[in-house]
């Protein structure tokens, strides 16, 4: 599951950022909120990827770990498939709440617009669209994505070995772009429409590492 394919980044713009020891960043002003996408079926794998395991945690576990960062004033999971399932899994901590899209059968573009209106009640200048079956992602790179948004960017995309990761920061002017966006192509369309508008931002190997297959899940340490 990827809002987007892999594709070669464009040149990557770097951001400014103040750093608090050798590698967090201290984000302010923007209001973001993180959505994490975790409403699929995960026929490929035997059920939800929200519910696969890696290091002794669930991968919405994981992944909600990743995206606790400064700057992201609330997380919020949406869930679909086994939705109950799934969100006893996310666990019950300050800042996260839960959300049903219950028309995750109509592809995640579906999820993207439930996490929109997630964030539009939680007063949000901003997002991050998180696949949940990236639960390597680094903290890094997360903070990277922000620091990108801190600084003006309509759109802040990763970037690792010449191929663009996970997860995406939206800010508000491009919210409309995801609401018109087909939806057998979601945030992938919006990308393509408007590559002035991204800027890429480092990132680390986990932010373009899904689990799609049981290949994949082996891999996992």
């Amino acid at each position: 599951m990827k809002l987007w394919k892999s594709r070669p980044a464009a040149p990557m713009m770097i951001v400014r950022a103040t750093f608090d020891g050798p590698s967090r960043i201290i984000i302010r002003g923007v209001r973001v909120v993180a959505v994490l996408l975790a409403a699929g079926e995960g026929r490929r794998v035997g059920g939800p990827k929200a519910l696969l395991r890696m290091g002794g945690v669930t991968f919405v576990e994981a992944c909600l770990q990743a995206l606790d960062r400064p700057g992201v004033a609330a997380r919020v999971v949406v869930t679909g498939h086994e939705a109950e399932r799934v969100a006893a899994a996310a666990p019950a901590a300050a800042g996260v709440s839960v959300v049903r899209n219950q028309n995750y059968r109509e592809g995640m573009l579906s999820s993207v617009l439930r996490g929109l209106e997630a964030a539009e009640v939680l007063q949000a200048d901003a997002l991050l669209l998180h696949p949940v079956d990236h639960p390597q992602v680094e903290t890094d790179t997360v903070d990277r994505v922000l620091a990108a948004l801190q600084s003006g960017a309509r759109i802040a995309v990763p970037s690792h070995d010449g191929r663009r990761g996970h997860p995406g920061g939206f800010a508000r002017t491009a919210w409309d772009a995801l609401r018109a966006a087909p939806p057998d192509e979601g945030a992938r369309a919006v990308l393509r429409a408007h590559p002035d508008w991204i800027v890429h931002v480092p990132g680390g190997p986990g932010s373009v590492r899904g689990v799609n297959t049981p290949d994949d899940l082996l891999k996992l340490p």
